[in-house]
């Protein structure tokens, strides 16, 4: 796993001299058409607790419910230097779905994930989709700050007991 060795956003710009254009120029995007989404370095969890120890540029935040009980923080939209490509993380959904989904193939990307994406350089981006995007979900989060809280906590699986099921049947 690539490690991002920073502890502030100042250092995480500085991390890779040859991508920090590609970083600021996503930057630049994202605080323009999603202002309200104030950005923040997320610093991951501490080795030994619960949560996600990626560390990456956020922008907006909520917190969620974690396996443990415990709650963590995690970005509206994250940002994250990876080996070879930066990835883009988002957990908002629309109508239920991922976010990222519908923008699939449009946004100049090489890779896509459930609600993430990633490119090689910013050169590769397409800007009006990506504009789209994240005035979508800063829109979504204004209306609705519990949209990333669901997405997140959905994921989890619980077990159900088969009494349990057998008393849900209707």
């Amino acid at each position: 796993m690539f490690r991002v060795e920073a502890d502030s956003l100042k250092a995480y710009f500085d991390v890779d001299r040859e991508r920090k254009g590609d970083l600021k120029k996503l930057d630049a995007l994202i605080r323009k058409v999603a202002p309200q989404l104030r950005r923040h370095f997320h610093e991951g969890t501490a080795a030994g607790e619960a949560g996600m120890r990626m560390k990456m540029i956020g922008y907006g935040k909520f917190r969620y419910a974690i396996g443990s009980g415990k709650r963590a923080d995690w970005p509206v939209i994250g940002v994250a230097l990876q080996k070879n490509y930066i990835s883009v993380y988002l957990s908002i959904t629309r109508r239920g779905r991922p976010i990222v989904q519908s923008y699939a193939g449009k946004l100049g990307e090489i890779r896509v994930g459930r609600n993430n994406f990633s490119f090689v350089t910013s050169q590769d981006l397409k800007v009006p989709a990506l504009s789209a995007l994240f005035a979508e979900a800063a829109a979504i989060f204004r209306a609705d700050p519990q949209n990333p809280v669901r997405y997140r906590e959905g994921g989890r699986r619980t077990r159900v007991s088969a009494q349990d099921a057998v008393a849900r049947r209707p």
